[in-house]
C-alpha cells in the first residue's frame, strides 16, 4: 500500500476555504481564519521513525516560494494533524512534534494570501515518513535546512495541494 495524505478540510486541487487563509492580524490585506487544514495519512512503510509536514507555495514571487508551515519529530504512530494543529496555542500537536520557522520567522501555520489578482496559488501539504525519532533542527532552523535534513533521512512522501487567488 502506497503513502496517501488526504483531509476532511479541503479537496485534493480544490480552493481552500477562509478558515485555512492568513487572517488580517498579520496585514497582509486577508481575512481568513488562519487554521492549518485536518491532515490524515496511510500507508506508512515499515522503518518510520516520525513524521515530519510542511505546507509549501512554489508559485510566490518570491523566486524561491514561501513556507507556511513546518512541522518535524511528529512521533511513530501519528495518523493526523486535527484541524488548527498548526496553531501553537491550541495543544493539537501530539507531545514531542516541533515547529520550526516560517517566511515570517515564526513557527506555526500562516494561512495562503497571495497577492491581488495573481494567478492561483498552488499550496502543497507534503508529509514526510522519516527514518529518524529526531531531525538535528530547533525551533529557528529555516525552512531550506529542514528540507535538506529531510532529504537525506524520508522514506516515503506524499502530498495534496490547495488552490487560493484572490
Amino acid at each position: 500500500m502506497a503513502l496517501t495524505l488526504t483531509s476532511t478540510s479541503f479537496k485534493e486541487g480544490a480552493t481552500l476555504g477562509m478558515d485555512h487563509i492568513l487572517s488580517a492580524d498579520y496585514g497582509f490585506g486577508c481575512g481568513g481564519g488562519n487554521k492549518s487544514p485536518q491532515l490524515s495519512w496511510s500507508g506508512v512503510p515499515a522503518g518510520t521513525k516520525s513524521f515530519a509536514v510542511h505546507c509549501f507555495d512554489p508559485d510566490a514571487p518570491t523566486g524561491s516560494g514561501f513556507w507556511h508551515w513546518v512541522v518535524v519529530n511528529i512521533p511513530a504512530g501519528t495518523t493526523e494533524l486535527p484541524l488548527d494543529a498548526g496553531n501553537p496555542m491550541s495543544g493539537k500537536l501530539p507531545a514531542g512534534a516541533l515547529m520550526t520557522r516560517t517566511e515570517l520567522g515564526n513557527s506555526g501555520y500562516l494561512g495562503p494570501c497571495p497577492p491581488p489578482g495573481d494567478h492561483p496559488h498552488r499550496y502543497l501539504f507534503t508529509v514526510f515518513c522519516v527514518g529518524k525519532d529526531k531531525l538535528g533542527v530547533t525551533a529557528d532552523t529555516s525552512p531550506a535546512v529542514v528540507g535538506f535534513n529531510l532529504h537525506f533521512n524520508t522514506l516515503a512522501k506524499a502530498e495534496i495541494m490547495g488552490l487560493f487567488k484572490r
